[in-house]
C-alpha cells in the first residue's frame, strides 16, 4: 500500500491514531509532537506547517509513522527497513525545497533512510548523535540528596530558565528556540519545568517533564550550569521530575540520553531508568 502524506493532522490522527497509541514508548516523539501541535496550533515549532506521514503494509494496516516540524528535520516512528527506504525515495522524488537536511528515529530505521537517500540524491551523511531510550522501571532516588529542594519553576525564574534552555541547546547541539523568552514563559505556564534550589535560594538545576500523552511522560531537558555540577543536584532533580511525571498522571517515564555522555548514562540506570532502545540522527550534506 505504501506511504501517505498529508499537512493535515486530522488525517493524520484518523489513520494512524490507534497504531501510534498501541505502543505510547515506542511512539513517545511522535505522540508527544502531535500533543503540542493540537494544543498550541500548527505553527507551534515555525512558520511552516508540519507534514506527517503513514505507512500501510500489504494487509493494508498502519505498521510505520512520520512527521516532519519544520525547521527540524524529518523524525520516524518505529517501521520496518523497506518502510523507511521507501520514504526516502518518495520525498526525493519531491520538491527539492522540501527535503529535509537531517533524520532522527530508531537506530537502524535512521541509517536505512540515510543509504537509500544517498542512494536516491548522491547526498552524503554521517552520524550527528546517538542516544538511547529508556524507560522507569521503579524510581531509586538518591539516597543522600544534596542539601536544597526542588520546586516548580516559576514567572520569576523566566529569565534563568530562558537562558539555560538556550545553553543546554548550545552544549547539546540542537537548534534552540527561535524565542526563548517565550518558549520559558510556555513551559513555566504548564508546570513542566522543576528547579533545584540550594539552602540559600539559589537555583542550581533545571529538569523538565513533559506533560502526559497516552499515559506516559518524557524527562528532559535536564540541565546544571557546568559551575554548579558534580554536587548531585541534576540526579535530585531528575528523582523530583520523576515524581512530578507521576503525580500528573505519567504512568511511564521515560527519557533520552546522549550515549557520547557517561555521566548521564550512568546516573539514569542508578535511578531506576533501564535502556529499551537506540535512536540515532544523521545529518545529510
Amino acid at each position: 500500500m505504501g506511504w501517505t502524506l498529508t499537512t493535515s493532522p486530522d488525517d493524520f490522527r484518523a489513520a494512524a491514531g490507534e497504531f501510534l497509541a498501541a505502543d505510547p514508548v515506542a511512539n513517545t516523539v511522535l505522540l508527544t509532537i502531535l500533543d503540542r501541535l493540537t494544543r498550541d496550533g500548527l505553527h507551534a515549532y515555525g512558520a511552516q506547517p508540519p507534514r506527517f506521514g503513514w505507512w500501510q503494509g500489504p494487509d493494508g494496516e498502519v505498521a510505520g509513522t512520520c512527521v516532519r516540524t519544520p525547521p527540524w528535520g524529518q523524525r520516524l516512528g518505529p517501521m520496518p527497513a523497506a518502510a523507511a527506504e521507501e520514504l526516502a525515495r518518495t520525498l526525493a522524488a519531491g520538491d527539492a525545497a522540501d527535503r529535509p537536511d537531517t533524520v532522527a528515529g530508531d537506530h537502524d530505521t535512521a541509517l536505512a533512510f540515510a543509504a537509500e537517500w544517498h542512494r536516491a540524491t548522491g547526498v552524503d551523511w554521517h552520524l550527528e548523535r546517538s542516544e538511547r531510550l529508556y524507560r522507569l522501571g521503579e524510581l531509586t532516588p538518591p539516597s543522600v540528596p544534596p542539601a536544597g529542594r526542588s520546586r516548580i519553576a516559576g514567572p520569576a525564574d523566566r529569565e534563568t530558565v530562558a537562558r539555560w534552555l538556550v545553553d543546554f541547546c548550545v552544549e547539546a547541539e540542537i537548534l534552540p528556540p527561535a524565542d526563548a523568552a517565550a518558549d520559558a514563559e510556555q513551559r513555566i505556564a504548564a508546570e513542566v519545568l522543576l528547579l533545584w534550589e540550594t539552602e540559600d535560594g539559589r537555583a542550581v538545576s533545571l529538569a523538565g517533564a513533559s506533560p502526559a500523552v497516552a499515559g506516559m511522560s518524557r524527562i528532559g531537558p535536564v540541565y546544571t550550569p557546568p559551575a554548579d555540577r558534580g554536587h548531585g543536584y541534576a540526579s535530585a532533580l531528575t528523582a523530583a521530575a520523576t515524581r512530578h511525571a507521576q503525580s500528573r498522571g505519567a504512568a511511564e517515564v521515560l527519557l533520552y540520553t546522549d550515549l557520547a555522555n557517561p555521566v548521564s548514562n550512568a546516573i539514569y540506570p542508578r535511578l531506576g531508568y533501564r535502556p529499551v532502545t537506540d535512536a540515532a540522527e544523521v545529518a545529510f550534506k
